[in-house]
């Protein structure tokens, strides 16, 4: 399938190293806003939206990950960025991943939040039916239920709104195709050939894709670090933003510990 061109935001300085940053299933680049205003001090900034997804193309599926992948390379095309760090949380972490075992060329340093390198596969196959019958609306609550832990999701209704509207407005078809995507990945034999210096972060209340999960990846990358943060849930950067932004940063500046 031919790439498409994705819809992206570019913050920071013209000249300072790229940051991508990657979203996770349903949500859209703005899930990635609280990280953006500290990484731009000195890096430049890309978020986008994947395919399906927020405002770039949906083309009729099936999707493959290396798709996903090409879509990410485009990207980096586009704007002129040959090398960049790659940050994602699930759906994007798969992509992070996917891409420095195949192209290590084109990631400095990787870090991948609350993913998984193989997926049970048969929730997924579930939602993506579920969508493709009656739209990304009607799942949307139960999606954000595992996003955010109760207590944290209790205290922000603003934010469970927003994330809530985000997979509403995901293109029904679009996200079914990358639901399908995460059912059917297997990354274990890539894992060992990333060389990238790599960040593993994981929300120990994760029940989308438990810490069991990150732990995998973490032990089959060579040096690579394993970081928890709690109380979170699935999209851990919202929940612990000042520790993941930190996390991030010193991981990117090569400093982390």
């Amino acid at each position: 399938m031919t790439a498409v061109e994705v819809d992206a935001s570019v913050a920071g300085p013209e000249d300072a190293p790229v940051v991508v940053l990657a979203n996770s299933l349903g949500a859209a680049r703005g899930m990635w806003d609280p990280q953006v205003p500290a990484l731009a001090e000195r890096y430049r900034v890309v978020t986008y939206d994947m395919r399906g997804h927020g405002a770039s193309p949906a083309p009729a599926g099936p999707y493959a990950l290396d798709d996903l992948v090409d879509d990410l390379v485009a990207l980096l095309d586009r704007l002129g960025a040959g090398r960049a760090h790659v940050a994602g949380l699930s759906l994007g972490g798969m992509v992070g991943l996917r891409l420095a075992a195949r192209e290590p060329a084109r990631v400095h340093r990787l870090a991948v939040l609350c993913t998984s390198a193989k997926t049970e596969p048969q929730g997924f196959l579930d939602r993506a039916a579920a969508v493709r019958a009656n739209g990304t609306a009607p799942i949307a609550p139960a999606v954000v239920s595992r996003w955010l832990t109760p207590p944290y999701a209790a205290e922000h209704p603003d934010l469970v709104a927003r994330l809530e509207a985000m997979i509403a407005g995901c293109d029904d078809e679009g996200y079914a195709a990358c639901a399908e995507v995460v059912a059917g990945i297997d990354l274990r034999g890539d894992l060992g050939r990333i060389t990238a210096p790599t960040l593993v972060i994981s929300g120990a209340d994760d029940q989308a894709l438990p810490p069991a999960h990150q732990q995998a990846i973490a032990e089959r990358i060579a040096g690579a670090e394993l970081r928890s943060v709690t109380p979170a849930a699935h999209l851990a950067n919202l929940e612990r933003t000042l520790e993941v932004t930190d996390g991030l940063l010193a991981h990117f500046d090569g400093s982390a510990r």
